[in-house]
């Protein structure tokens, strides 16, 4: 079995009919130049050292050291043996706010864009666990399935924004129960991590939390903005131009709310945290999973293979090490022999 670690460089061997079509096109030239010259029998007795083998001779040998350099590029590799490979890890479902509170700008940048943070650096601090993400405002949406392709989670993690669910609101028993629900695998370790201003408008969060407990699926609860809170801010092409009113023309002021967060954490023997620094919220998490016991996903026979181009660089210098000493005058050995009969 064999690879080639990088194909792309293959069209280099393009170069090698190109430098024959050159040998081929400048050996032309030099023969008509010698007819203008003169006889080409008299020619060759004023040069006879001149070798008509060695100029083919070297190019043969530049050829082969320049492909010698290009299959090192390409780094050929041979499968020598396989291994079992496992991976352990946990689910991880994370459930993020996405109402129009999550905008106030309290935190910097917004609550929203501190809530992608927070989860992204998580990510990167992941293993091999898998995740999964729900939007919830005034009702729960699926984002991403089950994954692990955290390129992916991040990408669909950016273009989350507060107009992808069209019910206001912030349902956390609705994302709740839409994150217990989205786990594929009953028999892996799970955990929920939910990150929201804590403002809710519905009611029965308690008892989907003990439902979810029962389950044995922890859920480490998020909290970002400030008790003090801020107005939510209307923008146009990122410029803000007024802020939401309510029905009696009042800036509304949205707040956070711990409370009901740090209860769901409570309930589900998981954890709250502040979430003003994203660096202490992806620390508090990554601890929090080195508790958690880890399953095994899959387990699969992978076949290991081991670089080659090593062989062809070093075959290739001697190469082209030898062309240098190749010179076009005759062998003094092989005049001896006088092979063809080139001696009168």
């Amino acid at each position: 079995m064999y690879e080639l670690d990088e194909s792309k460089y293959l069209y280099l061997f393009a170069i090698l009919p190109v430098l024959v079509v050159l040998f081929l096109v400048n050996l032309y030239w030099q023969r008509k130049k010698q007819r203008a010259f003169g006889n080409p029998e008299l020619v060759k007795k004023l040069s006879p050292e001149r070798s008509t083998f060695k100029p083919a001779l070297k190019l043969v040998v530049l050829l082969l050291g320049l492909a010698g350099i290009i299959v090192a590029l390409v780094n050929p590799k041979i499968g020598t043996k396989t291994e079992t490979i496992k991976r352990e890890g946990i689910d991880i479902v994370f459930a993020i706010d996405v109402s129009k509170s999550m905008l106030a700008e309290d935190v910097v940048p917004s609550r929203l864009e501190k809530a992608k943070q927070i989860v992204s650096q998580t990510i990167n601090q992941l293993g091999n666990d898998r995740i999964g993400i729900v939007g919830y405002a005034g009702s729960a949406y699926p984002v991403l399935p089950i994954t692990s392709d955290y390129s992916v989670a991040k990408m669909f993690l950016q273009n989350m924004n507060t107009d992808m669910v069209s019910s206001q609101g912030t349902a956390i028993t609705d994302a709740l129960e839409l994150s217990a629900n989205f786990f594929d695998d009953p028999q892996t370790s799970k955990l929920i991590i939910l990150i929201s201003d804590g403002e809710d408008h519905g009611e029965g969060s308690g008892d989907a939390a003990e439902l979810i407990a029962e389950e044995g699926i922890k859920i480490i609860t998020v909290g970002v903005g400030t008790k003090k809170g801020g107005p939510i801010p209307i923008k146009r092409k990122g410029i803000t131009q007024t802020f939401k009113r309510d029905n009696a023309g009042d800036v509304v002021v949205t707040k956070m709310y711990p409370d009901q967060l740090k209860t769901i954490a409570d309930i589900t023997k998981g954890g709250y945290v502040y979430g003003s620094s994203t660096r202490e919220v992806s620390d508090y998490v990554k601890n929090a999973l080195e508790n958690i016991e880890k399953t095994e996903f899959e387990s699969k026979e992978v076949s290991l293979y081991e670089s080659q181009f090593q062989w062809f660089l070093g075959a290739a210098f001697v190469l082209l090490f030898l062309e240098l000493f190749l010179l076009e005058r005759k062998t003094a050995w092989v005049r001896k022999l006088n092979l063809f009969n080139e001696k009168e």
